[in-house]
């Protein structure tokens, strides 16, 4: 069994299933990601990692020194409060 250290290394694995029914008798395959297995049920957890993974890589932003400001109350917003809160930063 995989179990993740943390909730972090959930994201970006994706599992895809193949989409049998809809396809019957086509000559290709057609896969289908299930986004909704993401942590927080949205692509956008992708992108709230990648915007905090770059600015610490960048030496921008420091866990327990930085706030964070995200305008949206979208999935963008949520996907990077989730990120924020598991590395230890503020975010408003």
């Amino acid at each position: 069994m995989n179990v993740a250290k943390n909730v972090i290394e959930l994201v970006g694995n994706t599992p895809l299933v193949y989409i049998n029914k809809v396809t019957e008798g086509c000559y290709g395959r057609v896969i289908g990601k299930l986004e909704t297995m993401q942590p927080c049920s949205s692509l956008k957890d992708r992108i709230g990692y990648s915007m905090i993974e770059a600015a610490e890589k960048d030496g921008n932003i420091f866990p327990g020194k930085t706030t964070l400001i995200e305008p949206t109350s979208g999935n963008t917003g949520i996907g990077l409060a989730f990120i924020a809160a598991s590395r230890g930063y503020k975010l408003i």
